[in-house]
């Protein structure tokens, strides 16, 4: 038993780096995002609004896979067809680097983008929930835009948007098993090895205390950060 769980923990530490880095890349992703798409422009609305169509409308098992494995079709295709002008250009190593990443790579891009769109629509729920009467009261105070962003509007935007960014989070945990599909040894990947190993079920319910106790600690935090915000309710 200690050495199944010793095993796990290591696919525990996989998931968990998933975790933070699709955190870290997807939530400043998507304020740029949410800009786009609330955005007047129908040149930037259209694109922003297509991808966040792509992003939402797809299963992320089928994104990962794309993400994954088209750039090694494109890098072959070109190879096989443009070879010669691109390596009398200068840039086939270049373009070699850019298409060959590997599958953690890939499982961060893939996830990334697809949390990005989630948390876009999050945010601009969140902002246009504000009345616009206190924008307005705001520039009568002599406040500029930023000011009135940063001071007055995020603060009760983030208070809004906590119980929805919560459900993402925790369903973030959960998704992380999905990288296992392209081969990254995260928990699941490491239960199912182990229950393979051993003729056991018991890796698996493991592997779910795993995953109960990491959305035990989401949950907690989200809770103290709820509390802590209730003085903009």
């Amino acid at each position: 038993m200690l050495n199944m769980i010793g095993f796990m923990l290591k696919g525990a530490v996989i998931s968990a780096r998933v975790f933070f880095l699709t955190l870290l890349f997807s939530i400043p992703l998507a304020l740029p995002v949410t800009f786009g798409r609330m955005s007047r422009n129908p040149l930037v609305r259209g694109p922003v609004g297509f991808y966040l169509l792509i992003a939402r409308g797809t299963p992320l098992i089928l994104q990962l896979i794309f993400i994954y494995f088209a750039p090694k079709y494109l890098y072959a295709f070109l190879e096989s067809r443009l070879g010669e002008v691109i390596r009398a250009g200068g840039f086939w190593e270049a373009l070699r680097f850019v298409l060959s990443y590997d599958r953690f790579v890939a499982v961060i891009i893939a996830f990334s983008l697809n949390y990005a769109a989630y948390f876009a629509e999050i945010y601009r729920g969140g902002i246009e929930s504000i009345p616009r009467g206190q924008y307005e009261a705001a520039q009568v105070l002599g406040f500029t835009r930023r000011k009135t962003f940063l001071r007055i509007i995020l603060p009760q935007v983030v208070k809004r948007i906590l119980p929805a960014s919560g459900n993402e989070f925790i369903t973030l945990v959960k998704d992380t098993a999905l990288a296992q599909v392209i081969g990254v040894a995260e928990l699941f990947h490491a239960a199912r090895n182990a229950a393979s190993r051993e003729f056991s079920t018991m890796p698996i319910f493991v592997a779910g205390l795993f995953y109960l106790i990491m959305n035990w600690a989401v949950t907690l935090a989200f809770t103290r950060a709820e509390k802590k915000f209730s003085y903009y309710s």
